[in-house]
């Protein structure tokens, strides 16, 4: 599986977007996700997974296929958008945020972005299955950036940042209005997968609902 850690290497630039029926084909300027890229590298785009099918000197070329342009907010990407970019973690690397996937779950809207002291703390608004994944104090990847969650709510959750996150990443452009890809932390997708199997098929020494709970979970 392709792992990413959801700390951005850079801000990239859409030079162009090939629209077709149902897919797209993406352009993007950049600089250091090209120091060691070679096709078929996978590069996190606004923390979606996509593959390098053509590179040059300045920029590399990515396909979207029809699920992602549903499932992330790419639709609203044009000409000059700025987008976050990570390469993949390579085997020896070390995690600086939490494992993320590059398998974006939905878009969420960010519906409130308040000053607090020397940091700033954004509001989104996103679907309840995607929010019933999300724990305070626990890990998000919002436009691919691995941040702490602050609070929740129903349909809501808040997150806040520091001004080098907010420097080097997009959010320095986001407003209220504003759509962002979201991936769930997939330790919280796998324990539920766990815990409906074994419900259907329990198993000795599998983990339970009531085994998570002995252990504070």
């Amino acid at each position: 599986m392709t792992v990413f850690t959801g700390m951005i290497e850079e801000i990239g630039r859409v030079e162009n977007i090939q629209k077709g029926i149902r897919s797209a084909t993406l352009t993007i300027r950049a600089k250091e996700v090209l120091q060691d890229v070679k096709n078929g590298d996978s590069i996190a785009v606004n923390g979606v997974c996509l593959t390098v099918t053509s590179y040059g000197t300045q920029s590399f070329t990515a396909d979207v296929m029809h699920e992602t342009l549903n499932r992330s907010s790419f639709m609203q990407l044009t000409n000059g958008s700025h987008v976050n970019l990570e390469r993949a973690m390579p085997a020896n690397g070390r995690f600086g945020g939490h494992m993320v996937a590059g398998h974006v779950d939905g878009v969420g809207e960010i519906v409130r972005i308040s000053k607090d002291d020397n940091a700033v703390w954004y509001t989104f608004r996103a679907p309840i299955p995607i929010v019933r994944y999300i724990v305070e104090k626990g890990s998000i990847a919002i436009d691919g950036i691995s941040l702490t969650v602050a609070s929740v709510g129903i349909d809501t959750f808040s997150v806040s940042a520091i001004p080098h996150t907010i420097q080097m990443t997009v959010l320095q452009e986001r407003r209220v209005g504003d759509l962002v890809n979201l991936e769930n932390d997939i330790v919280a997708k796998y324990m539920e997968r766990f815990l409906q199997m074994d419900k259907k098929q329990p198993l000795k020494g599998t983990i339970t609902q009531e085994f998570l709970t002995r252990c504070g979970y």
